[in-house]
């Protein structure tokens, strides 16, 4: 038995809840996880979960043992990533999970210039727009929106995130344009289903604020679906400017409702407390600030064109 595989597989067993989730992030069998657990155990001399078809839960001796294995495997991480360091030399893998709206479009010169420095490093990107906890999913980061849900996770910000509504002129010559946000109660709307104010909306204008409950057509957790909806004339959208701004500025899609303003969210990249020394996260991190952090491309463009303030709205 190989303890330190062994107790790798039960801890990944423990934050994934799953054996077969497990043999997915480890790039294994699902019969490769079971023995090298079931060897621990073995070695223990009792269980170290509790299983049923539906759920997979720690017994008492595994909860016993969790925390410190847990340490070990990261520990282990780091230094194999410190004795890379001091070679000078970086190599092995990056899971990564990043939200699609920021992926297409964005992301890819960026892991270009990466690589090219860090030739030996391998990115694991998953795609999509759920917000998950990395460690249950098994990442060392996430590009996600909205707050880590645990409080063993820590975010730092990249680039401020920011919400514009706008349609097509043929939509906008059937329909007309709407002169304040109380009309968007007239019009066909599609909008992002992913946001933890759902149906609400707070337009801000200087010191004014409406708030609105708006009842879309189309909801949608796919921002580039929606943009395509509107290019489509199909009605008004609400996008991020990271989706928008190109389409804006080619004129295929005009902002509606421009002098009034949504808040912003904040693209975070969001790891484990206990990763936080991890070299090659470190290293991603920083290439992702240093391309972003501040003003981002696309929000400067529109700001150059005075077609978005330069001011945020938390």
């Amino acid at each position: 038995m190989d303890r330190f595989l062994s107790i790798e597989a039960f801890v990944t067993v423990a934050k994934a809840e799953s054996f077969a989730e497990a043999a997915r992030q480890m790039r294994v069998s699902k019969s490769v996880i079971t023995t090298r657990v079931q060897q621990l155990e073995d070695y223990v001399g009792g269980p170290l979960f509790h299983r049923n078809t539906r759920n997979v839960r720690l017994s008492e001796i595994g909860q016993a043992f969790f925390e410190e294995c847990s340490d070990l495997v990261c520990k282990t991480d780091e230094l194999v990533d410190q004795m890379r360091e001091l070679k000078g030399t970086f190599t092995g893998q990056l899971k990564i999970h990043a939200l699609p709206g920021f992926v297409l479009g964005h992301l890819a010169a960026c892991l270009r210039d990466f690589q090219e420095q860090y030739r030996e490093i391998v990115l694991d990107l998953f795609v999509n727009d759920a917000v998950v906890d990395p460690i249950k999913a098994g990442v060392d980061c996430s590009l996600q929106i909205f707050h880590p849900p645990s409080e063993d996770l820590i975010a730092r910000k990249i680039f401020p995130v920011r919400r514009v509504f706008c349609a097509s002129d043929d939509y906008i010559v059937r329909h007309s344009m709407p002169s304040g946000p109380r009309d968007l109660h007239e019009h066909r709307m599609g909008l992002y289903s992913g946001y933890p104010t759902r149906d609400r909306w707070i337009f801000h204008q200087g010191e004014e604020k409406i708030v609105l409950d708006l009842k879309p057509a189309l909801r949608s957790n796919s921002v580039h679906l929606l943009k395509e909806y509107a290019l489509e004339g199909a009605g008004i959208v609400c996008i991020p400017t990271l989706v928008a701004s190109e389409s804006v500025l080619r004129g295929d899609l005009r902002l509606v409702l421009p002098d009034w303003q949504l808040s912003s969210f904040w693209l975070s990249i969001v790891y484990p407390r206990s990763h936080r020394g991890g070299a090659k996260l470190k290293l991603f991190a920083e290439a992702l600030q240093s391309r972003f952090a501040g003003e981002p491309p696309w929000d400067r463009a529109l700001t150059e064109n005075g077609l978005l303030p330069r001011t945020l709205i938390d």
